[in-house]
C-alpha cells in the first residue's frame, strides 16, 4: 500500500471541481494546505470554488477545461506543470449521468457523451499526466461508481462508462508497477449531487427535477464522500467501494446474481 501521504504543498490537479464532489474536494484538501489546480467545464461556477479555496490558505489555478477535448487536457496537464515544475496527484472526478431504459433511448447519440466524459476525459488527462506522475512517484485518483461494479439498470450507458474506467485503471496500475505511481478507484453508491439533474434522459435532454429523491435514500453527503476520497489517497489504497451495500452486492453477485438484479430493479422502481 505504501507510505501514508500528507497533502501539504502537493500539487493537485482535479477535475469536476465547480459542484459536489468535486468541490468538497476541493475545499477539504485546501483546508489541509494543497496546492489546487481546479478545472471545470464552466468557469463561472470554478471561480467562487477557486476564491473559498484561497481563502482557506490553497495558492490555486483556476483552468477551465472541457475534458473530452485531448488538447484543453493536455493544456491542464501543462499548464499546471508550468505553475508548479510538476504534479503530485490527478484525482479525476468529472462525470455525467443518465436515466432511461435503453430500448426508450431515442436520441443514442449522448451515449457517446457520457463516455466521453466519464472515460476519455480521465484517460486523456492520465495520458498527458503520467510522465511527471512518474517522476513525484505521484497517484492517480479517479471517482467511478457502483455502476462500475454492478449492473445498473436505467444507466446502462452510464455503466459502460464506469466499467470501462475500472477495467483502463486496473490495467495501467499492473502496467506501472515498480514506478512508484499509485492508482486508487473509489467507487460511491449514492451522493447528494447535482450530477442528478443533470441525467440524460432517453431523449437526450435533462430532467428539470431529480427523478430519484434523495429523502428516500441512503444518500450521503458531498462532504462525507469528499472525505473517504481523501483518506483513500492519502492511504494509496487500490479502491475503496463506499458502502456496506455495494461491498456486499459486488461479493455476492457472482453467488445469487439473480437476487443482486431484483434488488437493483426494484432500487429504481422496475419492479
Amino acid at each position: 500500500m505504501g507510505e501514508t501521504m500528507t497533502f501539504k504543498d502537493k500539487r493537485i490537479i482535479l477535475t469536476g471541481a465547480a459542484g459536489g464532489i468535486g468541490e468538497a474536494l476541493a475545499r477539504q484538501l485546501a483546508a489541509e494546505g494543497a496546492r489546487l489546480a481546479l478545472a471545470d467545464l464552466s468557469a463561472e461556477r470554478l471561480e467562487p470554488v477557486a476564491e473559498a479555496c484561497r481563502e482557506l490558505g490553497s495558492e490555486v489555478l483556476e483552468i477551465p477545461t472541457d475534458v473530452t477535448d485531448r488538447e484543453q487536457c493536455r493544456v491542464l496537464i501543462t499548464g499546471t506543470v508550468e505553475s508548479w515544475g510538476g504534479i503530485d496527484i490527478l484525482l479525476s472526478n468529472a462525470g455525467v449521468s443518465m436515466w432511461a431504459r435503453f430500448e426508450d433511448v431515442t436520441d443514442i447519440s449522448f451515449f457517446e457523451r457520457l463516455m466521453a466524459v466519464n472515460y476519455f476525459g480521465p484517460l486523456y488527462c492520465t495520458y498527458h499526466a503520467l510522465p511527471y506522475l512518474k517522476e513525484s512517484r505521484g497517484r492517480i485518483v479517479v471517482v467511478t461508481s457502483s455502476s462500475g461494479k454492478v449492473g445498473a439498470p436505467l444507466h446502462s450507458g452510464y455503466a459502460a462508462s464506469k466499467h470501462a474506467l475500472h477495467g483502463f485503471f486496473d490495467s495501467l496500475r499492473t502496467e506501472l508497477a515498480g514506478t512508484g505511481v499509485r492508482i486508487t478507484l473509489v467507487a460511491p453508491l449514492h451522493v447528494k449531487t447535482g450530477i442528478r439533474l443533470h441525467r440524460f434522459r432517453a431523449d437526450g435532454s435533462h430532467p428539470s427535477v431529480d427523478p430519484y429523491d434523495d429523502s428516500e435514500s441512503k444518500s450521503m453527503t458531498p462532504d462525507q464522500a469528499a472525505r473517504i476520497i481523501i483518506r483513500a489517497a492519502r492511504k494509496g489504497k487500490r479502491e475503496v467501494i463506499m458502502t456496506l451495500e455495494l461491498k456486499a452486492a459486488v461479493m455476492l453477485r457472482p453467488f445469487i446474481p439473480g437476487v443482486i438484479d431484483y434488488f437493483a430493479r426494484k432500487k429504481v422502481g422496475l419492479t
